[in-house]
Parts: C-alpha cells; structure tokens; sequence
C-alpha cells in the first residue's frame, strides 16, 4: 500500500508529534502516538499485501492469495530483500498446483533471495525435491530432501518427507 521509505517517514512523523507531546504535558497522547508509530515500523519488517495473501492461502484460497499479491506493484523496489523471498515463495506454492517448471523458478529465487524462518526454507526445498523427483531428477531431489529434513526442527513436514523418501525407492 505505502512505499517503504513512506512508512519510515511516517512513523518519524509520528514520533515528532508524540515527543510534542510530551513536551506539551500530554503523556496519554504521546504514549498513543507512540503505539500507533510501531505499525508502521511493524509494517516496514512486514509488509501489509504478503501478510494478507498469507491469510488468503491459510484458508487454501489460491485465487484470493494472487489477487493480494497481484496488488503489489514492481515487488524490487517495494519490498525489502526478505519480503521479496516471501512474494516468490507465495508465486511458488501457488505455480505448484498448475506449473511446475514457473514453481521451480519461484522456489529458487526465494530461497535465493532468503526466507525468515527454517520451516519456510524446508518446505521450499521439499516442494523442489518433489518437483526435481517429478522430473526424474533423483539425485537433486535426494539431496533437497535431505536440507529439508536438516531444517525441520519442529518434525512438522517428517510424514511428507517420509512419503517423498518412499516414492523415491520406486524410481
């Protein structure tokens, strides 16, 4: 919605009024002020568009998940380079249902860009290993699968890697 310089310049706006504030004896005002300040500071780390389409895709709306990442415009230079990873995860898992070869392409450059957090960096490598295996390509897809199970702390994606592992003996 805002440019990510906008939402710096705000926040410091903000903050100016609410140091005012304080100076003028309105504590309560300046404390709101304060407050309201660290959302667009909150927006900044995390934009507002990829923290829709990730609720979009939560209830496995796909459609929805695209119309929301579809409204951010030129993602270079409005996102940060971790957002980026995160605009090309979402096009990834969305691409995995109909392309394979545009998932793959939005999975590498994710993971190439960076992703935050090692659960999404595991299931990234793992939606690649499936699409390596699917494309008969055993010994990228072994290798993939091996990071996943690295980065799976949580033990949340072991039946999927165990599926995987199992229709990897049959090729």
């Amino acid at each position: 919605m805002f440019n990510k310089i906008f939402k710096l310049i705000i926040a410091g706006l903000i903050i100016a009024y609410a140091i005012y504030q304080f100076i003028e004896g309105e504590i309560g005002n300046g404390i709101f002020l304060i407050l309201l300040s660290l959302i667009f500071i909150f927006l900044y780390f995390r934009n507002e568009m990829i923290l829709l389409a990730f609720l979009r895709m939560r209830k496995q709306d796909m459609i929805g998940t695209q119309k929301w990442l579809s409204k951010i415009n030129s993602p270079e230079t409005a996102l940060t380079i971790k957002q980026q990873g995160y605009y090309n995860y979402l096009h990834g898992i969305i691409f995995s249902q109909t392309n394979l070869t545009q998932a793959e392409k939005y999975f590498k450059k994710a993971l190439k860009l960076g992703l935050t957090m090692d659960y999404d960096v595991a299931m990234a490598k793992l939606s690649l290993a499936g699409i390596a295996m699917q494309k008969r390509r055993k010994r990228e897809a072994t290798t993939l699968l091996q990071e996943a199970k690295k980065l799976d702390k949580n033990k949340m994606l072991t039946e999927q890697i165990k599926m995987m592992q199992q229709q990897m003996k049959k090729i």
